[in-house]
């Protein structure tokens, strides 16, 4: 694990393979651990990157919120640090917001975009309410909020078969300090709607989507991508695709990558 600080905030990451550039960014309650079952495969042919978003794995928190264009500049900061003019970014959940913030604020730097069980739109006004609840839970009892968090972010029929996993994925969120979470909510909260950027960035892109997510609604987050050239993938479980369908999901990334 490497470090360099921005803005005196440390900023922790791995570097591993050559190759493109591939840039990969957890999710809220996640860090980049979760990204080490897929890892060894995309580093044979590709050299890829993980980054711990602020207040998240070993990174340290930048203020009471974190708006994702906070979270973008961090990750230009890495990618500065090693030389990496363009890559390509896969972004699960919150990570995907990230990813749209850095095509938003450095253009040139992406040759490709991969939204993971995430969306280009911004909150409605009732995520909005449900962030500012959820705030007001973490507060109340963190390690309620965190472990009722995660099994919902799993479908349903996949909550017993998969114990073991996402025990695992509870015990690195209970790593996430609650500056951390207040500050992502915040950041999420009030983040843009960036739907835009599919009908009119040059590169290709891919929006891979779980039809029982309990997070976001299929059909609704499907929506954004009518009329445009973005590749739609479903998988046929929830919101956590990197372990409900990790081989598909290898498999798909890997056409991807190589597709570039």
């Amino acid at each position: 694990m490497n470090q360099i600080c921005y803005k005196h905030t440390n900023i922790s990451f791995t570097d591993s393979g050559k190759g493109t550039a591939v840039v990969l960014l957890h999710g809220f309650l996640e860090n980049q651990k979760m990204w080490d079952t897929l890892k060894p495969e995309f580093s044979k042919k590709n050299r890829v990157i993980t980054i711990d978003l602020l207040g998240h794995g070993e990174t340290e928190c930048m203020g009471y919120v974190h708006t994702m264009e906070d979270q973008a500049d961090i990750v230009h900061a890495v990618l500065t640090q090693l030389r990496i003019r363009k890559a390509v970014f896969v972004g699960h959940s919150m990570g995907g917001y990230v990813a749209l913030a850095f095509a938003e604020l450095y253009p040139d730097s992406v040759k490709g975009l991969v939204l993971l069980n995430s969306t280009s739109r911004a909150d409605s006004e009732e995520r909005k309410l449900n962030r500012d609840r959820a705030i007001k839970a973490v507060k109340q009892s963190y390690a309620n909020f965190i472990s009722l968090s995660i099994a919902n972010l799993f479908s349903e029929d996949n909550r017993e078969r998969l114990a073991t996993q996402i025990e695992t994925v509870k015990k690195e969120a209970l790593k996430t300090p609650l500056q951390g979470i207040v500050a992502a909510l915040e950041g999420m909260k009030i983040r843009l709607d960036r739907e835009v950027l599919l009908h009119l960035t040059p590169y290709p892109k891919m929006l891979i989507l779980g039809q029982k997510d309990p997070v976001l609604p299929y059909e609704e987050t499907k929506a954004q991508i009518e009329e445009t050239q973005v590749q739609l993938v479903t998988f046929p479980d929830g919101h956590m695709s990197t372990i409900e369908n990790q081989t598909e999901l290898t498999a798909v990334l890997l056409r991807f990558f190589k597709g570039l």
